[in-house]
C-alpha cells in the first residue's frame, strides 16, 4: 500500500470495482480499501439483476448465475396469483459472493490495487480540503493521500457524513430487511414470486428468488413506519412457518435498504459518493446492483477526466451528478412517486387491483400494464409509469 494515489475508493462492492476498473484503464493510479476480509462477503442482497442491465458493463459468466428467470408472480393478500412472463429480457439470480469477487479481480487486472481488512477511520482534511483517508490495515494505522476520494461504502456511508453531505434518510424511506437462504424448498426454478400487502410485509413486499437445486432466497422488507408493530424477522418467520415449514435455513442476512429518492448532490470538492452510499437504489424494488454499477461506471469516467485536468472541484465533479440523473436518477424519482402511492394501499385495495389484472390475458400482462392498473386510482402517475417502462 502506497502513501499516495490519484484516487482512493472506499468499498469493494460492484460500484467500487467498476469505478476502479474504469479509472485504472485510464492510467490513473487507484486503490480500493475494503473493510471486510473478503470481497463479496457477507452477502446482503436478494441477488436479482436483469441480463440487459448486467451486459452494459460485463459479459456474464456462468459461475455468476445461480438461476435464469423468465417469469414472475404477484400474490395479493387474499392469495390471488398474477403470473406473467418477462418479455423483453430474462433475469438472473446471482451468486453474489462469486460475482463481487470476480468484479474485483477484473478491476485488479486493469491495474487497481485492492486491499482487504483495510478499515477507513476518517478523512484527511487540511485547510478545509479533503486530501485522503486514515486507514487501519492489519493493525497498522496509515495516512493515504489522494486527489479524489470515492465513497462506495454502502447505505451506512461514513465517508458521506464525514464530508458533510446530507446522507440522512427519513424513517419511512428505509426498509428493514431480512433474508434467509434456504434449502429443501419446492419453488418454481425460473420464476420469482412477490407477496404484497400488510398480510406479508407492511409497506414493502416479500420475495422468493429461486437459486436452483431446491434452494431459494426468501426475504422481506418492511417500511420504517411499521417497525414498531413487529420485527422484519418475526414477519418472515411467520411466513416460513406457514409456507415452508420444512426448509433448512443456511444463511441469515439483515440490514437497512434505502428506498428513497437519489441524493441530489452526491459530491463535494475532492469527493464523490456512488452506489448505495448515494441512495442509488430503485425505491420501488430495493434493487441496487445495476444502478450501483452504472454510478461506478460514470464516476470512473469523470474521476479519470478530472485527475487529468488536475481539477477535482465540486464544479468539475458536477458532471457526474448530471450524468447519473440522466442515466437513472429521474426514473428513480418516478419510481419513488409510484412507491409512495402503492404503499398507502390497503389489503382490500391490493386485492381489487389483483382481480383487475387477472382479467388481462397472461400473454398480454406486461409490467407497464400491471403498473398502470396499480396506479389507476391516481391517474397523474400513469405518465410516470409510461416514462419508466418506455424510456421516454
Amino acid at each position: 500500500m502506497k502513501t499516495n494515489y490519484d484516487v482512493i475508493i472506499v468499498g469493494g462492492g460492484p460500484a467500487g470495482s467498476i469505478a476502479g476498473k474504469m479509472i485504472a484503464e485510464s492510467s490513473v493510479s487507484v486503490c480500493i480499501l475494503e473493510k471486510d476480509r473478503d470481497i463479496g462477503y457477507p452477502v446482503r442482497c436478494g441477488e436479482a439483476v436483469s441480463e440487459g442491465g448486467l451486459r452494459q458493463f460485463v459479459e456474464p459468466r456462468d459461475s455468476w448465475i445461480a438461476t435464469k428467470i423468465s417469469e414472475f408472480r404477484l400474490i395479493s393478500p387474499n392469495g390471488t396469483k398474477i403470473d406473467a412472463h418477462l418479455t423483453s429480457q430474462q433475469g438472473f439470480i446471482l451468486n453474489r459472493r462469486i460475482f463481487d469477487y470476480d468484479l474485483a479481480q477484473i478491476a485488479s487486472d486493469k491495474g487497481t490495487e485492492i486491499y482487504t481488512k483495510a478499515y477507513v477511520s476518517d478523512l484527511i482534511v487540511e485547510n478545509n480540503k479533503i486530501c485522503g483517508v486514515k486507514v487501519e490495515h492489519f493493525g497498522e494505522e496509515k495516512d493515504i493521500r489522494a486527489k479524489l476520494v470515492i465513497g462506495a461504502d454502502g447505505v451506512e456511508s461514513r465517508i458521506g457524513r464525514w464530508a458533510g453531505l446530507r446522507t440522512q434518510l427519513k424513517m419511512k424511506d428505509i426498509e428493514s430487511c431480512v433474508q434467509y437462504t434456504v434449502a429443501n424448498v419446492d419453488v418454481h426454478p425460473n420464476r420469482i414470486d412477490f407477496y404484497m400487502g400488510e398480510t406479508y410485509s407492511p409497506g414493502g413486499y416479500l420475495w422468493v428468488f429461486p437459486k436452483g437445486n431446491g434452494m431459494a432466497n426468501i426475504g422481506l422488507g418492511i417500511s420504517g413506519k411499521f417497525n414498531g408493530q413487529k420485527s422484519a424477522k418475526k414477519w418472515l418467520d411467520e411466513f416460513m412457518d406457514r409456507e415452508y415449514p420444512n426448509a433448512s435455513i443456511l444463511t441469515t442476512v439483515c440490514g437497512g435498504v434505502p428506498c428513497a429518492k437519489p441524493m441530489k448532490n452526491p459530491i463535494t470538492d475532492n469527493l464523490m459518493l456512488i452506489g448505495d452510499a448515494a441512495h442509488f437504489v430503485n425505491p420501488m424494488t430495493g434493487g441496487g446492483i445495476i444502478s450501483a454499477m452504472k454510478s461506478g461506471w460514470i464516476a470512473g469516467q469523470v474521476a479519470s477526466e478530472s485527475i487529468k485536468k488536475n481539477d477535482t472541484s465540486a464544479e468539475q465533479l458536477q458532471k457526474y451528478a448530471k450524468e447519473v440523473k440522466k442515466a437513472f436518477g429521474d426514473n428513480h424519482k418516478r419510481f419513488y412517486r409510484i412507491k409512495e402511492t402503492i404503499s398507502e394501499f390497503s389489503d382490500a385495495d391490493l386485492n381489487g387491483i389483483a382481480e383487475k389484472i387477472a382479467k388481462i390475458p397472461v400473454g398480454n400482462r406486461t409490467l407497464t400494464k400491471i403498473f398502470k392498473a396499480a396506479v389507476s386510482k391516481k391517474p397523474s402517475l400513469i405518465l410516470d409509469v409510461v416514462k419508466v417502462f418506455t424510456g421516454i
